[in-house]
């Protein structure tokens, strides 16, 4: 992998949300710019606008992209190379689905920092109509900043929509006296984590497997009881699988296997698609189903039984 060279820091979120606002207030703060070759891309025009010329003055170059087709590696190489930059800010177009960026960026480039904007006032509306949009900006973000915030607005559903996507994301509320709020609404996990054996429920597995994948250590040496779906490849090292379930984050068109690698001396009499009823101890280790390390169950009891009545799980 190259050695990331030219940091990109990210603002996503939609039309309106605060983004200009943000950067431009960044680009004026004398602790982040301290002279470094900056440029700027604009991936949409808002009410606010950025004072181009004056900012040319402090080694910052402003550039717009105006289609997701031009948004390619080629084209950022050459403007990265044109202005000199030794970093890029990137305000991105809240339509536009971020993988179109991920997979554009050369190779000496990579996101420092991601963070995500939204008007607390439509936020909810925009779940709605558009929640495989809402779902890729808040999927990958450090943090998500509502503005406009008011006592009047419901804290709980705007924080249970961003919890569904990412235990990890941090949400501050920014007032419109520009007080700012922290959330501190505890999320307690449907099982008992602390148990030294968890019976999962059908409707939990998505929150678990979101859980374990993102702090597997926590569950080193549990015992884990769960219904699964077998997945089984030629591939895998001898005595391995897969055992998870389809998930859907947003919509239907989102749904996707996920499935965490299991060890037992009996794998050979399972096919794809069976379902399973698994006990196993979890261990994090190496194992070659995730290219490092990662939980893996080592398996102590296998039975075949029913799927569950939602065959497809969910994180509400």
């Amino acid at each position: 992998m190259a050695e990331i060279t030219v940091p990109v820091y990210l603002f996503t979120g939609f039309l309106d949300a605060g983004k200009t606002t943000f950067i431009r207030q960044t680009l004026a703060d004398p602790r982040f710019n301290t002279g470094e070759r900056t440029l700027v891309l604009l991936c949409e025009e808002g009410e606010e606008e950025l004072d181009t010329e004056a900012l040319a003055k402090s080694n910052i170059s402003v550039r717009t992209v105006d289609d997701p087709s031009d948004l390619n590696e080629a084209n950022i190489a050459r403007l990265v190379s044109e202005t000199g930059a030794q970093r890029m800010l990137v305000e991105y177009n809240g339509m536009w689905q971020l993988s179109e960026l991920f997979n554009a960026l050369p190779e000496e480039m990579g996101v420092y920092q991601e963070m995500c904007f939204a008007d607390a006032t439509s936020f909810i509306s925009y779940d709605q109509n558009m929640r495989s949009l809402v779902v890729d900006k808040l999927r990958t973000a450090e943090i998500v900043i509502f503005n406009r915030y008011s006592d009047s607005i419901d804290m709980t559903e705007l924080h249970k929509i961003c919890r569904g996507v990412s235990r990890g994301i941090n949400i501050a509320y920014e007032y419109t006296d520009g007080r700012v709020k922290y959330d501190d609404i505890e999320d307690p996990l449907p099982f008992d984590v602390e148990a030294p054996s968890i019976k999962l429920e059908d409707k939990d597995y998505a929150l678990w497997y979101r859980d374990i994948m993102e702090d597997p250590k926590k569950y080193d040496g549990k015992e884990i009881t769960f219904r699964g779906l077998v997945a089984v490849d030629p591939k895998f090292p001898p005595n391995s699988f897969a055992v998870g379930r389809h998930v859907m984050t947003c919509c239907v068109e989102d749904i996707q296997y996920m499935g965490v690698a299991a060890e037992w001396t009996g794998s050979a009499a399972l096919r794809s698609r069976d379902w399973i009823k698994v006990t196993a101890t979890v261990r994090f280790e190496k194992s070659k189903l995730y290219k490092g390390k990662g939980p893996v169950l080592k398996v102590t009891s296998v039975s075949k039984c029913e799927p569950p009545q939602q065959e497809v799980a969910t994180f509400y």
